[in-house]
């Protein structure tokens, strides 16, 4: 991903205005504030802050948003503020894009916030009781990352409008076992890949349907957590390989 002006970020947005990003994050705050130390929370509310003119979209240098913590009585380090990035990362609240200078050198990173999905990560104990811990079937509908099906495939009759956004096969093959909401985002993480990959839009149809295959056959398994975290990781790996096995069939053409 080139670097440049924030704008050119701005459909990596999830969230309508920043009325709608704030009430995400606390709603996020309530699940997961107690996951990160004293420090690591002055980190994530500044780059919080970073975000006040894209909502959900934070595209500064880590010196910078460090420098701006001793702003407070308090400062954080550098170390602490990358170490709660991993941990937003992993309970699923943030995904980082690397991005590139146009010598090829790195430069700062878009921070990109994802709206509330009611996860966290699970302690040692529900991992390795993982299998038993997951009952997706009995989980609470007003959940949307679990607010799936995982019985054979029954369409509804009437189901409810698609965003024009989303891929039309892609939006077929997901209407069997999630909600529009769900599918929507879904699509997104996958258009938000695609772009970084540079796929056409033929690829990313053939490339996404795929990865939504993979993810519904672990869903099945009782081996997925975080719908939406779990999805960005599949579709991440079956894009790179996609586009690692183009690179392999044009050298070979040649």
């Amino acid at each position: 991903m080139k670097q440049g002006n924030i704008e050119q970020f701005k459909e990596l947005s999830k969230f309508r205005d920043i009325q709608d990003f704030n009430n995400n994050i606390e709603q996020w705050m309530v699940d997961i504030k107690s996951k990160f130390s004293k420090s690591e929370l002055i980190g994530l509310k500044r780059l919080i802050r970073f975000c006040a003119k894209i909502p959900g979209i934070a595209n500064a240098k880590i010196a910078t948003i460090v420098a701006a913590t001793h702003e407070l009585d308090s400062g954080i380090s550098r170390s602490t503020f990358k170490r709660m990035v991993v941990k937003a990362k992993s309970l699923g609240l943030l995904s980082v894009h690397e991005t590139e200078r146009k010598n090829g050198s790195k430069s700062s990173n878009v921070y990109v916030f994802n709206r509330f999905c009611s996860q966290v990560e699970p302690s040692k104990d529900e991992k390795l009781n993982h299998a038993k811990a997951i009952h997706l079937s009995q989980t609470n509908n007003n959940i949307q990352e679990n607010n799936i099906r995982t019985e054979e495939p029954v369409r509804n009759d009437e189901p409810k409008a698609i965003s024009n956004f989303v891929n039309k096969s892609f939006a077929d093959y997901a209407a069997y076992f999630f909600p529009v909401e769900q599918i929507e985002e879904l699509y997104r993480i996958s258009y938000i890949h695609s772009k970084m990959f540079n796929l056409s839009s033929h690829e990313t149809e053939t490339v996404s349907t795929e990865a939504l295959k993979l993810l519904i056959t672990k869903i099945k398994k009782r081996k997925v957590k975080s719908v939406n975290g779990y999805f960005n990781g599949i579709v991440k790996k079956v894009f790179k390989k996609y586009q690692i096995s183009n690179l392999f069939n044009c050298v070979f053409e040649q």
